[in-house]
């Protein structure tokens, strides 16, 4: 792994790329196209505000089988994604070696800006203006609000759960729990059979690939706890 790392911070990792500025960028832009969505809303029916749970479950489900599918396994069209989770993000890190050792490495967790404007241009827009065509302007703005937010929610998460084990946010209750799914998804043994939601493991429950990292008393920097319930399956 760390012959990976640095292979990987050599070829991929340019002098001018800084950590903090990729994840400084992924938050403004986003939460600008939040904020301008919201703006735009004007008298929301009762019936309107089931647009963002109903967008949230959507997003869950989508990250759920995008992660489960081509990001696991090789799909013609799509085989870059897989490239660059299982053959890169899954070697640069694992479940005894979750965490960045520098800010730099925000550059395997982050997705590439590119993959923001993608998002943005190729899939909230165009539900954004069918939903204006079909329903009304309010659940046009309330879905790409809401979808931009959960993109945004999982950048923080995935990158909360690659910091180190002894910070502030990985002590948090609820991240300490989300960080040990996480984790336990990155066991090579299993990695394709258990977790596959990032942010919220509601998929996992669903489809019945809930597996290991929620117990309380374990200790998610020490690989044998997780080991010893064998991931949950």
């Amino acid at each position: 792994m760390e012959a990976f790392r640095i292979a990987y911070r050599a070829a991929e990792i340019g002098p001018r790329y800084t950590g903090v500025g990729h994840f400084a960028l992924t938050s403004l832009v986003s939460f600008a196209v939040i904020g301008f969505a919201l703006s735009r809303l004007a008298e929301v029916l009762p019936l309107e505000w089931l647009t963002p749970p109903a967008t949230f479950l959507f997003a869950n489900l989508a990250e759920y089988l995008g992660h489960r599918g081509p990001m696991h396994h090789s799909r013609p069209g799509l085989r870059l994604l897989f490239e660059r989770h299982t053959r890169q993000h899954h070697q640069f890190f694992a479940h005894d070696a979750m965490s960045l050792e520098t800010t730099r490495d925000l550059k395997m967790v982050l997705f590439p800006p590119v993959m923001l404007l993608f998002f943005l241009g190729a899939l909230a827009t165009p539900v954004g203006l069918l939903l204006a065509f079909v329903s009304s302007r309010n659940v046009a703005w309330l879905f790409v609000a809401t979808a931009v937010g959960y993109f945004l929610t999982y950048e923080w998460l995935h990158t909360s759960y690659h910091l180190g084990p002894d910070g502030l946010v990985a002590r948090l209750p609820g991240l300490r729990y989300l960080r040990r799914h996480h984790t336990a998804h990155h066991d090579p043994r299993q990695m394709t059979a258990v977790n596959f939601n990032i942010t919220f493991p509601i998929g996992d429950l669903v489809f019945g690939t809930l597996g290991g990292g929620w117990r309380a008393d374990d200790d998610a920097s020490d690989p044998a706890a997780l080991d010893s319930r064998g991931g949950g399956r």
